[in-house]
């Protein structure tokens, strides 16, 4: 039975410059279901990193709603919206985000830190994602002696080993080679078929559209196609 993850409903976000107003998005509707894999697509401007923003909470749209795992994002406190991304949100940025002083398992379990996890439940996930994707042994290493695709991996595993309820990338293979990028990919729809966790990427990258099982383009604000694979 298919779950709903994320429903924006009416969604539209207006910035202002100056006395311009631009509508970044306009009126979308979209349902994002366990276990997809899903491409946000369209140029710069589309609105699709807007989109990808106010499905996280990062950003709240002028008018209509969003609702995570069930919960209506923008009726959240600051605090309540902090501690709701942690536990139900993973976040992978093209630019890794890792922190340089922390080796590859000290950031992976960072966030279960936070969350409460007991020690010998971190200690068990973060050896079972670090063989996962294919970085075993390398766990105490830190960023500046891995390759970047190796860190990107270190970022995937930190976005998947709390099990949140969906994993939101944004460019996530734009400073990797193409080789690097295409095996990234292939291996996180790997992970999504075989844990059926849930996975949506902002792209302009052609690799990244081939991968995804739905792709929804954007153009203006506005959703043009929705095409299921």
């Amino acid at each position: 039975m298919s779950e709903d993850v994320i429903r924006i409903e009416n969604a539209w976000r207006t910035y202002k410059t100056g006395d311009v107003e631009v509508h970044a998005l306009n009126n979308v509707n979209l349902t994002i279901q366990r276990g997809e894999f899903t491409a946000l697509a369209g140029p710069s401007g589309s609105g699709k990193t807007t989109l990808l923003n106010i499905m996280s909470g990062l950003d709240l749209p002028t008018s209509g709603s969003a609702i995570l795992a069930g919960k209506p994002i923008g009726s959240m406190s600051g605090r309540e919206l902090s501690d709701f991304r942690r536990d139900h949100i993973g976040f992978i940025f093209q630019s890794y985000n890792l922190i340089p002083v922390l080796s590859a398992r000290e950031n992976i379990e960072y966030v279960m830190l936070l969350q409460g996890v007991g020690e010998a439940e971190r200690k068990s996930r973060v050896a079972s994602i670090l063989e996962e994707v294919g970085l075993g042994g390398m766990e105490d290493r830190k960023p500046s002696q891995l390759s970047g695709g190796q860190q990107q991996r270190v970022a995937i595993a930190r976005a998947m080993v709390s099990r949140p309820d969906i994993i939101l990338a944004d460019e996530p293979t734009a400073n990797l080679d193409s080789v690097t990028g295409r095996g990234l990919l292939d291996m996180m729809l790997e992970l999504n078929q075989r844990s059926g966790m849930t996975f949506v990427f902002s792209t302009h990258e052609a690799m990244v559209m081939e991968h995804a099982r739905r792709l929804i383009t954007l153009t203006d604000g506005m959703i043009s196609s929705d095409d299921i694979r």
